[in-house]
């Protein structure tokens, strides 16, 4: 799909400042976005990127004004957080349309249970009941148990194994509060990317990008019944323990070790390295490579036990 920046900001409401006839073709996050792409930007920390980005178009407030030259074309709006949802919106839109075009598609969706534009490699098994969604890549050597969901556009590398009820590419949980109290949904239009050598256990959940993808790096390990979230990010052979769940935009870095039950705030980093203890939950960005953390909020182990001792203590003499 191919819309003008003109189009966009009438139904925007927005002023433009650069060529009205800019192409866009799906919008990105503005730190991944390459030509083609329409982005947004309304935190005073992403602003390099204002300057740096291969976007084709960005949405800004009507207050902001560049301190450098910027590369994209501007559509300039009210408010910039209120506007991607309905862009998004907008994009979910056509895209669904697009897929009720293809007739092929709908006819042969109907009679098996892989999309005719998906792709998968030599040597990949699957399962009887697993669902291929449209446009979906997976590579050589995979096996995919019964029950599996691969939703549209997610994309699987080499030599993966997911388990029986595993969903990749669900919508991750967005919504924006009106002011009736009600919510408005905010479509999610990235995908999964599962690199080389990815395990995901059984009714384990993947959800799509918002924006972008979410990423699992290669030699990651997902027990059962973890949860990530959308734009998360999993460092190369990081492994999750069952019941662990990462909320939205989290990094998480390489050779990390999250335990049973374990949690990861949304939009935080966690260092190369780290060791996270069952039923323990980090609510802060992790800097220090190596630690071992436990608790909630999670604490250096040592210092968490020591703070035990005396929570422990301190109990015995009260009864």
């Amino acid at each position: 799909m191919e819309i003008t920046a003109q189009t966009l900001a009438e139904l925007l409401g927005g002023e433009i400042v650069g060529d009205p006839q800019t192409v866009v073709k799906a919008p990105a996050r503005i730190e991944q976005a390459r030509k083609g792409d329409i982005c947004f930007y309304a935190n005073p920390k992403y602003e390099k990127y204002v300057y740096q980005t291969k976007a084709s178009v960005l949405l800004v407030n009507r207050s902001f004004e560049p301190r450098q030259p910027v590369p994209a074309t501007l559509i300039k709006v009210d408010d910039a957080y209120q506007s991607v949802s309905v862009l998004l919106d907008f994009f979910g839109r056509m895209r669904h349309l697009e897929k009720r075009g293809n007739r092929l598609w709908a006819r042969l969706s109907l009679r098996r249970s892989v999309a005719c534009s998906a792709r998968i490699g030599k040597g990949t098994y699957l399962y009887p009941q697993v669902y291929v969604g449209p446009h979906v890549k997976i590579g050589k050597h995979c096996i995919l148990y019964p029950g599996v969901r691969i939703y549209h556009d997610c994309v699987i590398g080499d030599n993966c194994i997911l388990h029986a009820g595993a969903v990749i590419g669900a919508d991750g949980f967005g919504f924006a509060p009106l002011e009736d109290g009600t919510y408005r949904k905010i479509q999610q239009l990235g995908n999964v990317v599962l690199e080389d050598n990815v395990e995901v256990g059984a009714n384990a959940t993947v959800d799509r990008a918002t924006m972008g993808s979410t990423v699992v790096h290669k030699g990651v390990k997902i027990d059962n019944l973890c949860q990530i979230a959308h734009n998360v990010e999993v460092g190369e052979n990081t492994v999750m323990a069952a019941l662990t769940g990462i909320a939205g935009s989290a990094r998480i870095g390489r050779h990390c070790m999250l335990g049973g039950q374990s949690g990861v705030n949304g939009h935080v980093a966690v260092a190369d390295n780290t060791v996270l203890a069952g039923q323990s939950g980090i609510i802060g960005t992790v800097r220090k490579s190596g630690t071992t953390l436990m608790g909630y909020p999670a604490l250096e182990y040592g210092i968490y036990m020591r703070a035990y001792a005396k929570f422990r203590k301190s109990g015995m003499k009260e009864e």
